[in-house]
Parts: C-alpha cells; structure tokens; sequence
C-alpha cells in the first residue's frame, strides 16, 4: 500500500494534529490541470495535499483539501463508528495516555474510553480535526 487519503476542509489543522501524533511532512503541493481531473473523475480539480509520512518510513497519509469541485458528504463529526466506508486509522503509540492528552489540544475528544485488552494492547478511539476517527494502540509489556 502507498497510501490512505482523507479530505479535509481545514487543512492546516489536520496536518498539526498529525504532527502531534509524530507524522512527519513529507511534501506538499497543489494538485490541478487534465491529469488530476482523469485521475479522479472530476472536472476543474484543484486541490492542495500535504503528504505525512509516520516515523518508520512505512505509512503515507495524503491529506487533501479540494478547492475545485467543493468537498461533498455527511459531516464526519456526526458519522458512529460503523458507518459504511473508510472506518479508521489505527496507530501505534508509546504512551497512550499522554498522546491522548496531547491530541485533545488539537481537539481530539475520545469516542469511548481508553481500555485494556487482555494482557496485549492499550486502545482507544478519538474523533480528530474534522470528525475523522483515529485509533490508538499501546502495546503492553
């Protein structure tokens, strides 16, 4: 896999909470022009991405915000987790407790709670910039 996108209205908030959680920018760009029109199917395409790249070099998430043609859909901040599409993002962390703190800054609210799974994981859901669902896991001893 190269990658995962999420459009986003406000980019520059995705990116800072991606940040926070330790992604990397990786590039940036604007994206527009006959060949990005092709590619998604879409007339007047223009859009700007901000390409993350986690710590190990091994995931890719391409944030996209479009300008042209507007982003369309439910308000992701209202969508429960078993809603047909893209469910989540899960991530490993160290430090469960304290990425949740320091995402809330970036005002990540948690979907449940933050629970123990039999002697192996640490878990949680959090809703992040723009209702996108973000998981965590703190692999225990």
């Amino acid at each position: 896999m190269d990658n995962v996108a999420i459009v986003v209205e406000d980019l520059e908030a995705a990116v800072a909470f991606f940040v926070e959680l330790g992604m990397d920018v990786e590039g940036r760009a604007r994206i527009e022009g006959g060949f990005a029109d092709r590619t998604v199917g879409l007339e007047g395409v223009s859009s700007d991405i901000a390409m993350m790249r986690t710590p190990d070099g091994h995931g890719r998430l391409e944030l996209t915000k479009y300008h042209a043609p507007a982003a369309v859909g439910p308000d992701p901040g209202t969508v429960p987790p078993n809603t047909r599409g893209l469910h989540r993002v899960m991530f490993a962390v160290e430090g469960i407790d304290d990425v949740v703190a320091r995402l809330g800054r970036h005002g990540a609210t948690l979907v449940g709670d933050v629970v123990r799974y039999e002697d192996s994981y640490r878990l949680c859901y959090l809703r992040g910039p723009e209702g996108i669902i973000v998981a965590l896991a703190e692999r225990l001893g």
